[in-house]
């Protein structure tokens, strides 16, 4: 199997019956391939898909010198933004658009934490939560050079989790209530702190957990205190149209930490194992 999943490139051949593309195209690739039969599908929740596929995962992916998609996962691109970035959006800003947009629908007036601020994830939502939808951002993450970093992202209050309590900084900042809702893309380590951090009636969203997938959760508050649970895998096909629409207006800007040429792979998995980076790690051919 071929690894990868995200990635951008130009169209070298389109099949028959495709529109709207063309050789020579500029496109950023949706990696989750839905059938377009199932009932989901045909009712426009494509990400509830239950044939999906995902490239480098179910299929040869990206890391190849050629892939072929169907076309409606491909998405034109915008002469100002460039490769690195687009290829740093679909597996960040789908989950996050999906969560915060859809099923958490965050308000300008409200509050969000985002866990792991320097993950691609944690810059996606930072950039969504604060600049698309216009909220209070508080996000965590482990070092000062890291929190100066999500600073000037767009978040409003950073956490150093390894100096400072989450849920007892989050009630402080917020006056006792808790925040409006929750990114979650860590699970585990965080997920206690966070869940307390949520007022009555709050919003939890998760959509990985890269530090483990059992934990505690009590279910006393979760009814008492009316809190809601989302989990969330990527989204649909109109999230990805709408984010690429921002993206090539310059409304949201992917963070790419540093590219890697193909020949050096190993070295960018390695690099991705150190987690001292901030935002996404990037291959190029």
């Amino acid at each position: 199997l071929i690894l990868g999943g995200d990635c951008a490139g130009e169209v070298t051949e389109c099949g028959d019956g495709v529109a709207g593309f063309k050789p020579g195209d500029r496109v950023v690739v949706n990696p989750r391939l839905s059938c377009m039969q199932c009932a989901p599908c045909l009712a426009g929740q494509d990400d509830l898909c239950r044939g999906s596929r995902f490239l480098g995962t179910a299929i040869d992916g990206s890391y190849a010198e050629f892939i072929s998609i169907p076309a409606a996962n491909a998405h034109l691109l915008a002469d100002n933004v460039s490769f690195e970035q687009a290829a740093a959006a679909p597996t960040t800003y789908l989950p996050v658009w999906n969560m915060l947009v859809r099923r958490l629908q965050l308000k300008s007036w409200q509050t969000v934490l985002v866990l792991s601020a320097s993950a691609g994830v944690g810059t996606a939502a930072i950039q969504v939560a604060k600049d698309v939808i216009g909220a209070k951002v508080i996000a965590t993450t482990s070092s000062p050079e890291k929190a100066t970093k999500a600073t000037e992202l767009g978040a409003d209050v950073v956490i150093n989790y390894k100096e400072e309590d989450i849920r007892e900084r989050v009630r402080e900042i917020t006056g006792g209530a808790g925040v409006d809702c929750v990114v979650d893309h860590v699970g585990a380590d965080f997920f206690v702190p966070a869940f307390a951090s949520l007022r009555t009636g709050g919003r939890y969203g998760i959509c990985g957990a890269t530090t483990g997938l059992r934990t505690e959760l009590h279910l006393g508050l979760l009814f008492s205190q009316q809190k809601e649970i989302y989990g969330v895998y990527m989204g649909t096909k109109e999230d990805m149209r709408e984010i690429v629409e921002l993206m090539n207006r310059g409304a949201i800007k992917p963070v790419v930490d540093r590219t890697f040429p193909l020949a050096e792979v190993a070295a960018a998995h390695k690099y991705m194992g150190e987690t001292s980076f901030f935002g996404k790690l990037i291959l190029t051919q």
